[in-house]
């Protein structure tokens, strides 16, 4: 095993160039350099089984539905006439390239499939934190094992890139992602190489966007920033609550607001049919707004008045798949992104009233998928360490 070789990755111009100022990107190369300066093989096996790894691939495989590529063996950084693997962790990956593009993979995929013959895995090549591993027959047992004492990669964490946007409009931007970030336990503040790997990039818009091209992409975030995708019903029930709180100069109890749903349906003569959808979503916003009261993240005389969050997170979400998915470029994601914070900030005055209105619209509109409350605790999860952890960007990146 050898650490911080400073060997470029053969075939990968540029590999490397992000990470030439000292400091480990993220948690995870953090972890990686203390345990490989320790000399401690099982630490290290455990810290790569918990991540996410990725791997150069060609585009047109990669553009091949349902092909998996065999892993590509590149000459040896360390040994001349000797043939290696290499992988990236997600802090360590080249700049974006139209043409080079990365699949994430993990430690036992690794091992599954390992071309023969070769016998070093290379993490993180060019940088201070690379490292070398014997990838013999016997060594790949113990990534096995690491991997099912690991489980797989972590997800439910906040991943902050330190060399990505940490403050002003971009990181503002990227920041109203992070819900989805924390979710996969991603990086939130990056425009890179990849989001979550080209294939899985490209079958996330696919699926449940519909998005399998420029034009479809555009027209997708489109409707993400109008709003037009969290619901028109939900919206307008939210709106007469608004109404009345300007009228009363409080918070409308439960039984005030629907009597004043009630009062507009029957003015608008409503068919049967829409009168019962607005009557069940301002249940099932009492019922969540009610639990997260009695949570402690929704204040007493609280109450959150639009759900736009909902499709601005998911539209930083969008953008940064279509520019994994080569559907865009760097700089047409950092002008969507942009766009985005922009309009957050009209709808919203401040981070803590952004997370619960995603909060809140992730829960009611997943209700009834959610009979069992986890969807639900896992929103909420997400929304204290976004508020409460002392490296979250809401708590350093000023609202407006």
């Amino acid at each position: 095993m050898t650490t911080g070789t400073g060997a470029t990755e053969a075939g990968v111009p540029g590999a490397g160039v992000r990470s030439s100022g000292w400091g480990p990107p993220t948690e995870t190369e953090r972890l990686l350099h203390e345990t490989a300066a320790a000399g401690d093989r099982d630490a290290i096996l455990d810290a790569l089984a918990r991540s996410r790894l990725y791997v150069l691939v060609a585009r047109l495989h990669a553009d091949t539905p349902g092909y998996v590529p065999p892993l590509t063996a590149h000459p040896d950084p360390v040994t001349p006439g000797r043939l290696c693997v290499t992988a990236h962790t997600s802090g360590a990956l080249p700049p974006w390239h139209p043409e080079w593009v990365f699949e994430s993979i993990d430690l036992d995929a690794l091992r599954r499939r390992w071309p023969d013959g070769v016998r070093r895995l290379v993490i993180n090549p060019g940088t201070p934190y690379a490292v070398t591993l014997a990838a013999g027959p016997g060594r790949r047992r113990a990534w096995q094992k690491a991997h099912e004492r690991s489980a797989g990669p972590r997800t439910g964490l906040l991943v902050t890139h330190r060399t990505g946007p940490l403050h002003g409009p971009l990181a503002h931007g990227l920041a109203l992602g992070a819900h989805l970030a924390v979710n996969n336990g991603l990086v939130w503040n990056e425009l890179g190489a990849t989001y979550q790997g080209y294939s899985t990039d490209r079958a996330r818009l696919r699926n449940p966007w519909g998005v399998l091209d420029r034009a479809a992409y555009r027209e997708t975030l489109e409707a993400l920033l109008g709003a037009r995708l969290v619901g028109r019903t939900y919206e307008s029930v939210l709106q007469i609550r608004r109404t009345l709180a300007g009228r009363l100069g409080r918070t409308p109890t439960a039984p005030e607001w629907s009597a004043a749903l009630t009062d507009a349906l029957t003015r608008r003569r409503a068919a049967p049919s829409e009168a019962a959808e607005a009557q069940e979503a301002l249940r099932l916003a009492v019922t969540y707004e009610g639990r997260l009261r009695a949570d402690g993240a929704l204040g007493a005389d609280e109450r959150v008045d639009t759900l736009a969050a909902f499709d601005y997170g998911r539209a930083v979400n969008v953008v940064r798949l279509a520019l994994g998915a080569r559907l865009c470029d760097p700089r047409e994601a950092e002008q969507a992104v942009l766009r985005i914070g922009a309009l957050a900030r009209e709808a919203y005055g401040s981070w803590a009233r952004f997370s619960l209105g995603y909060s809140l619209a992730r829960a009611i509109l997943f209700d009834e998928d959610d009979q069992s409350g986890v969807m639900y605790e896992e929103s909420l999860a997400h929304h204290r360490v976004l508020t409460r952890d002392p490296n979250s960007p809401y708590r350093n990146i000023a609202w407006s």
